[in-house]
């Protein structure tokens, strides 16, 4: 029953339009797919294995290892560098554009010349417009007014009397004459011989064009008939009866045969790992169990541990050794010290030889010494605690 529950469904059988066609090409058709996309689909379960080993032995501990190479090392150099660039390159632009291009521009050009505007220029502007409307604009009015005058007298007044007089009577007597030596006549030649003579032209042309309209839609029909009867209905029988079954068998063949390689590629993996397994997984695991972890054990109980207490009691002799040397060339070198300055003398009231004020236990005074206080915390100590 289990079994049958986790057992995956069959593919549905092709229904429809089977004939004995179909019939005769599925089953030779279903092997030969099964043939050749086995080797195919067990590649690809192969290759999809071996990219799933690969993403989880090599892609991502390479992934983890990059991000935190970016987050701890690439990162803090980007910022670094970063703020390293903005210090170089934009924090000395920028002063040297806020404190000293815009202040120059502002007070060594647009002030000067805001001020040569508002004093300089603006006053000449409206002292020149005042002289072109109250002096030059009177002159040239009455310049221009005897010019017009002067040229009236001598070229308008004889040109309008020659046109009056002379010009327009001619173009009048010469419009005449041609209207009735060219345009009359061609008129009449259009009207009684040109345009008769195009709709004879314009007939005969148009029924030309309808017997050749005619022979052309025959041939028309008769080529459209050919290519239907010789071509269209052949190949549309051919497409119905043989490609389509053909191409539907082997579509449903190589889904069937694409899941039943898949059974047996799994089958094959699966014997493989089995084999892998109980030939090459049991003994290494047998080997490691019965010969490696007790020889381990042995090592580390009887050469590790003993070496590792010897190097660390070494160690701790070692560094007593040097702390008891050390501690013998200090006493030296204080023995040393005594011997060529003296002992050091100890004063009441624990103060040292070398305060230069005046204490309890000193009675000179040091110029240019703050003078000491004239109590001893000491010896008050000493008093009160008696």
């Amino acid at each position: 029953m289990d079994l049958d529950k986790h057992r995956p469904p069959a593919p549905a059988p092709y229904e429809g339009g089977e004939g004995c066609l179909t019939t005769l090409v599925r089953i030779p058709v279903r092997i030969v797919v099964l043939v050749l996309v086995l080797p195919v689909r067990m590649v690809w379960d192969l290759l999809v294995a071996g990219a799933r080993v690969l993403d989880r032995v090599l892609l991502r501990p390479l992934g983890r290892g990059l991000g935190r190479v970016y987050a701890h090392v690439l990162a803090p150099v980007g910022r670094a560098l970063g703020w390293l660039a903005v210090a170089v390159l934009v924090w000395p632009w920028t002063g040297l554009w806020r404190y000293v291009l815009v202040p120059v521009a502002r007070y060594g050009v647009v002030v000067p010349l805001k001020w040569l505007y508002a004093h300089v220029l603006t006053p000449a502007g409206h002292g020149l417009r005042w002289a072109w409307r109250e002096l030059v604009v009177p002159a040239g009015r009455a310049v221009a007014g005897a010019v017009a005058a002067v040229l009236t007298v001598l070229l308008v007044r004889p040109a309008v009397g020659l046109w009056r007089g002379v010009l327009r009577p001619l173009g009048r007597a010469a419009g005449r004459l041609v209207t009735y030596l060219l345009v009359l006549p061609a008129g009449w030649v259009y009207h009684r011989v040109l345009t008769p003579a195009g709709h004879a032209v314009v007939r005969a042309s148009a029924a030309l064009g309808h017997g050749v309209t005619a022979v052309g839609r025959g041939l028309v029909a008769v080529a459209v008939w050919l290519v239907v009867t010789l071509l269209v209905v052949p190949v549309s029988w051919a497409y119905g009866r043989v490609l389509a079954p053909v191409g539907r068998e082997i579509a449903a063949a190589l889904g069937v045969a694409w899941r039943i390689a898949g059974f047996v590629s799994r089958a094959v993996g699966r014997a493989l790992a089995l084999s892998a397994r109980h030939l090459v997984g049991a003994p290494a695991a047998w080997v490691y169990r019965t010969v490696c972890t007790p020889v381990g054990h042995l090592v580390r109980d009887a050469v590790w541990k003993p070496a590792r207490t010897a190097v660390r009691e070494a160690g701790r002799a070692a560094r007593e050794a040097l702390a008891s040397a050390r501690e013998t060339l200090r006493a030296a070198r204080r023995d040393a010290w005594r011997a060529l300055a003296g002992t050091p003398q100890v004063t009441r009231g624990r103060e040292r030889d070398g305060s230069p004020a005046r204490t309890l236990g000193r009675t000179t005074n040091v110029p240019s010494a703050a003078p000491a206080p004239e109590f001893s915390p000491t010896a008050d100590t000493v008093v009160g605690r008696g």
